[in-house]
């Protein structure tokens, strides 16, 4: 069993100062990996169904893993998860690799669709495309991390004549997971994902995802 701390940019920790105290006092504990969250964006005013008020500070996650990959030796830096409709891949596989050499391959990236319309309201993204972008953006970001010379070809992404250097420390790039419940996010995890990151949930209901992701695997065309 090993054991990750979430949250390590948001509320108190969109502290500079306590995100770092707090990732060097886990790394001391023997935690394997601290983890940040992302929204760019929140709702003002907040729904009436929404935990987080539009109050609540989010640290950059980017910044949040450069400032913690910097000053921690051992314990991995996680993403949980990047919203990855929301960037651009090019400048995020940058950014990523640039991470994963601060952390000399300590880094894990996890990823997650969205789904706050308001939030892809203000970055002029069509939340109905969310899914597309998901799939074509993790394709051209490992295209960019793993290719000599990359190349990509999508309905939203052309990747062709560029490349992009330093690469990240492990030759495949840093591992995948991605978030989700649904069934298109269970079979984006196992089809393109080195693993799947659930959150806000218990041991027996993630038991029993993990029992549906597991009978899917088998039906999967993959290692």
């Amino acid at each position: 069993m090993k054991y990750g701390l979430f949250a390590i940019n948001y509320g108190t920790c969109a502290n500079p100062e306590n995100a770092v105290r707090v990732a060097q006092h886990a790394e001391a504990a023997g935690f394997e990996s601290v983890w940040t969250g992302e929204h760019l964006v929140l709702p003002d005013p907040q729904p009436e169904s929404f935990s987080m008020p539009p109050t609540l500070p989010f640290m950059d996650t980017i910044v949040a893993l450069t400032l913690v990959a910097a000053e921690t030796h051992s314990i991995n830096v996680a993403s949980g998860i990047i919203e990855l409709p929301l960037h651009h891949p090019v400048m995020l596989a940058k950014q990523l690799a640039s991470i994963d050499q601060i952390a000399q391959g300590r880094l894990i990236v996890g990823v997650g669709a969205g789904y706050v319309a308001a939030e892809f309201a203000a970055m002029g993204v069509d939340l109905a495309e969310r899914g597309v972008r998901m799939d074509e953006y993790i394709d051209a970001m490992r295209a960019l991390w793993t290719m000599p010379q990359p190349r990509y070809s999508g309905s939203v992404v052309q990747l062709d004549g560029v490349n992009g250097y330093p690469r990240p420390v492990r030759a495949g790039g840093p591992p995948i997971v991605t978030g989700g419940v649904s069934a298109p996010a269970r079979r984006r995890a196992i089809a393109k994902a080195n693993g799947w990151y659930c959150f806000q949930t218990t041991v027996t209901w993630a038991n029993e995802a993990m029992r549906v992701i597991t009978s899917e695997l088998e039906l999967a065309n993959r290692p």
